[in-house]
């Protein structure tokens, strides 16, 4: 059975663009490649004030889009040296959905980190990988980096995700 894979953006912007050119080179794999801009989700500011009002309906479908997920290619843009709060906000959510096994949607499975980055993204990088290998994720040692100055390199991307399908497949 083919592994169905996510590309999770949180930009509108370039690393969605990467997402798009991603998904156009994963055709070649036997994957179901799929992009999911979480700036197009309609998620509250995680608090448990928030919570309280229940878990917001988009919360439960981006828990189910993990949860069927067997591997992710995370693109996001640098933020203050950080991740942008899209990304924290979506996996507080996940985390807080109501659905006991949401350790599922992301314990063991293998990610690839990525992102367009004006300032080198470097910080963003390093920070998305303490973030998803503490929640338990199998991080692929090489990661997607471009910038204004720096094309993505396809044959890299390829070796990349054809990695990530490997991976995937025995999930």
């Amino acid at each position: 059975m083919k592994p169905n894979i996510l590309i999770v953006t949180a930009s509108d912007g370039n690393n969605l663009k990467l997402a798009n050119t991603i998904l156009e080179i994963s055709k070649e794999y036997e994957a179901n490649f799929e992009v999911v801009n979480l700036l197009d989700l309609d998620l509250p500011l995680y608090s448990a004030k928030a919570e309280s009002n229940g878990t917001p309906k988009d919360a439960t479908f981006i828990t189910a889009k993990f949860m069927d997920a067997q591997g992710f290619v995370i693109l996001a843009p640098e933020y203050n040296g950080s991740v942008p709060p899209s990304l924290n906000n979506t996996i507080a959510w996940i985390s807080r959905s109501g659905n006991d096994n949401w350790r599922d949607s992301l314990n063991t499975k293998p990610v690839v980190l990525g992102t367009h980055s004006g300032g080198g993204g470097n910080h963003v990088l390093m920070a998305m990988q303490e973030q998803f290998a503490f929640i338990g994720c199998n991080i692929i040692g090489r990661k997607i980096l471009t910038s204004y100055a720096k094309e993505l390199n396809t044959d890299s991307a390829k070796e990349v995700l054809s990695q990530l399908v490997k991976i995937s497949s025995i999930q």
